[in-house]
């Protein structure tokens, strides 16, 4: 159980020191997280709602910070370039970022085509009941890209990874919270790069843990 959690936290430690330089991004993940966690009080309440709130506010102002804020530049801090680093991310990297926004952006069309989905569910008679419907679509878009992913992760890499990886997907809004609240105040005093220069610190307490940087398994 102890290596589960350092798997978890050696995943995490990597994902902020690759992936979130920007404090444009990490102020977006803030608001992201925050809205993940509405939607997550809301999903008992009012799911469709919650799931509305989670794709269209949380999971695009999530990516938009890293489609257009986050730099692609050489990484100084960590030595590697945006291409090393695209190539040993253990979650859904731009490329795959790409396909999940489009399938996800598009999947209201099917309900044109079919109202009822092929019959999965019922027509929508009303506005009220077409947002219920894209809601169901959405909710299961977000189902089985979270399971497709934490599964090939169990062939490319083991188990242990692939469940740290869900668990950390799930954890998320939580801990960007306490990762990102202080970036809207960095932001404010001119501040577009986190410097990091607590980075090698970081690392090095990383080993003696048997973690290094994860890569992908080809």
């Amino acid at each position: 159980m102890n290596r589960f959690f350092e798997t978890l936290k050696q995943q995490r430690w990597d994902d902020h020191r690759y992936y979130h330089h920007s404090r444009i991004n990490q102020t977006l993940h803030l608001l992201s997280a925050t809205s993940f966690v509405f939607a997550y009080i809301l999903v008992f309440k009012n799911p469709s709602f919650a799931v509305a709130l989670a794709w269209v506010f949380g999971m695009t102002s999530r990516q938009a910070g890293h489609f257009f804020f986050e730099p692609r530049c050489y990484d100084d801090v960590n030595e590697a370039s945006h291409e090393h680093k695209e190539e040993i991310k253990v979650g859904y990297n731009l490329q795959r970022k790409v396909v999940l926004m489009t399938v996800w952006a598009l999947s209201p069309l099917v309900l044109f085509i079919s109202p009822s989905l092929f019959g999965v569910f019922k027509a929508h008679q009303n506005l009220g009941d077409f947002v219920n419907n894209v809601a169901l679509i959405w909710l299961a878009i977000a189902i089985v890209g979270l399971l497709f992913r934490t599964i090939h992760l169990f062939f490319i890499k083991d188990i242990e990874n692939g469940l740290a990886w869900m668990t950390k997907i799930l954890t998320d809004p939580f801990h960007d919270i306490l990762l990102y609240h202080k970036a809207p105040i960095y932001l404010l005093r001119g501040e577009l790069i986190d410097p990091m220069r607590y980075v090698q610190h970081g690392a090095e307490e990383m080993q003696g843990s048997a973690l290094e940087p994860q890569q992908e398994g080809r």
